[in-house]
């Protein structure tokens, strides 16, 4: 479980092609602090680390299975050296929730729309996969590479999400760009309002 607030901005040193997808992911968490077996969400997918070391620099590896390659923006912009990621580690009991309950499980791939800027922020307009257009409103939480972010408007299968200075410095997002594909995670809560409705219906 995660919140979606992002702690580090991780570098994709290797990638390989094994029975599974396996990356190396340079990192600022200290290897020391993360056990095999961890859960760390990497552009807002939950990987398992099963490696870790020092040289050059601090690293984890993940192992990353075909379904959730063809499933997430992994399998449509390539993970490839010198990639940045969103990093954030799981949620312990106690921390503090910043941002909204996010688990990882990456629902569907939307595509950079435009983007503008508007005053010192950044307006981004995405689209979603029409099947997941009906879990997303006006002023809820989304999930896009792993930042948990507040939606502004939403029209049809598109919908906007502002980006302040801080979340572009801090995040992969200072190198958004038209045509690139984010992962998204839709909010749970939306999940779940949507399923009930549908069952009384």
């Amino acid at each position: 479980m995660f919140t979606g607030i992002i702690t580090d901005v991780g570098e994709v040193l290797a990638v390989e092609q094994e029975g599974d997808l396996r990356a190396r992911i340079a990192t600022a968490f200290d290897p020391d602090g993360i056990d095999i077996g961890a859960s760390i969400a990497c552009d807002g997918v939950c990987l398992t680390v099963v490696a870790l070391g020092r040289e050059p620099r601090n690293w984890f590896d993940v192992q990353i299975s075909a379904e959730t390659v063809g499933l997430t923006n992994i399998g449509r912009n390539g993970w490839r050296p010198g990639k940045r990621l969103n990093l954030e580690r799981a949620l312990k009991v106690g921390d503090e929730l910043g941002g909204h309950i996010v688990s990882g499980h990456v629902d569907g791939v939307a595509e950079v729309v435009s983007t503008r800027d508007e005053g010192d922020s950044l307006r981004v307009r995405l689209r979603a996969p029409d099947a997941l257009a009906k879990f997303i409103a006006p002023k809820g939480s989304v999930a896009l590479n792993g930042t948990s972010l507040t939606v502004n408007e939403v029209e049809g299968a598109e919908f906007g999400v502002n980006l302040i200075p801080h979340t572009r410095e801090v995040t992969n997002w200072g190198e958004i760009a038209q045509g690139q594909f984010i992962n998204l995670e839709i909010d749970t809560m939306a999940r779940y309002v949507a399923r009930l409705r549908d069952w009384d219906a």
